[in-house]
């Protein structure tokens, strides 16, 4: 099973509770990225978000500064608005991404969980889902044919395109990010995508009748149940040990949630609600490396079986040197665990 780790790049605060610099937090994201591939993570995956807390509006900029300092680890978005992007420039900045990685590029693409793109774009809010069709759609026309013939609603015609640069991978791969709409999961197995479902509450075993939708529609199109991958991405932290690691991340996660509920009439976070989703069932990946790792991997059998883990960390308030130690303990401890190597 492939382990990473998933960024929305926000701005951090240091020790004395100060917010530092952008400048700095994107320096000290690029550290985190580098000491990931270090230890041994499989994957590392930069958000996109247009809002003054995270600094991932050009995603593939952190990622392609991060593949100059990298050697093995891949590098993918987490996830990829792509109702909000021309399909043609997503997939050349992502075939050039490869390009500099040298084959270490991913897409994770979906619709967002926050609608800030639409208004900046000039886009409609009731177009939300026809938007990610049809430019999903284009977006793989362009993945296997350098030259496009392509006609739809929401962008101009292409006759006889040819799309560069053309990624080193043969096929650059496509996920399909999803949160808990059936349609979606119906959608990505029907067209033999492999599956990010975020989970971010609730807990994991309830995904299972959607992703039984998932692989049955992908069985249905014919594609095999080896091309059909499922990852999980959850919000986690691993500290030394469970008391350490549910009291350094609780603060700011009760912080952020809350106020992002503000906006959506959520009522503010309560401990005993976080406390249900620490628990055996919970979502959250959040204790010492021993716990998490059994954690992962009774998720997985509850689902029936996942290829990938991403943890969403940096959303909670916890300092650089903080996220630092939680990879490391993630790459020396929790994956060897998890991929029967300890």
């Amino acid at each position: 099973m492939e382990i990473g780790i998933d960024s929305f790049a926000a701005v951090l605060k240091n020790n004395q509770g100060e917010t530092i610099s952008s400048e700095q937090s994107i320096r000290e994201l690029l550290e985190r990225i580098q000491k990931a591939d270090e230890v041994g993570l499989d994957v590392f995956g930069i958000g996109e978000h247009h809002r003054k807390e995270f600094l991932d509006s050009a995603p593939t900029m952190i990622l392609a500064a991060a593949a100059a300092r990298t050697k093995r680890i891949k590098l993918t978005s987490a996830v990829t608005v792509l109702s909000a992007i021309d399909p043609v420039r997503a997939f050349q900045s992502f075939a050039t991404l490869d390009l500099i990685s040298q084959g270490r590029a991913e897409m994770v693409v979906g619709r967002g969980s926050f609608t800030d793109a639409f208004p900046l774009f000039g886009l409609k809010l009731e177009d939300y889902d026809e938007l990610f069709t049809e430019k999903l759609g284009l977006l793989l026309k362009i993945r296997e044919n350098e030259i496009v013939n392509w006609k739809g609603k929401f962008r101009p015609a292409l006759y006889n395109q040819a799309i560069y640069p053309r990624p080193l991978q043969a096929k650059l791969p496509i996920w399909i990010g999803v949160g808990g709409t059936p349609q979606s999961f119906v959608r990505a197995g029907s067209l033999g995508l492999p599956l990010m479902v975020a989970i971010i509450g609730g807990e994991t075993h309830r995904f299972r009748p959607l992703i039984d939708l998932y692989r049955n529609a992908g069985l249905k199109a014919g594609h095999s149940l080896e091309t059909l991958q499922v990852g999980l991405h959850s919000l986690g932290y691993v500290a030394e040990t469970t008391e350490e690691a549910h009291e350094e991340f609780y603060p700011g996660y009760a912080e952020m949630f809350t106020n992002i509920g503000k906006e959506r009439g959520w009522p503010p976070v309560q401990r005993s609600h976080f406390d249900s989703q620490t628990t055996k069932l919970g979502a959250f990946l959040i204790g010492n490396p021993e716990e998490v790792a059994e954690k992962i991997l009774r998720h997985s059998e509850a689902l029936g079986g996942i290829s990938r883990v991403t943890f969403q960390m940096d959303n909670a308030g916890l300092t650089h040197e903080k996220l630092m130690k939680a990879i490391e303990l993630i790459g020396t401890k929790v994956s060897p665990i998890v991929n029967g190597n300890k």
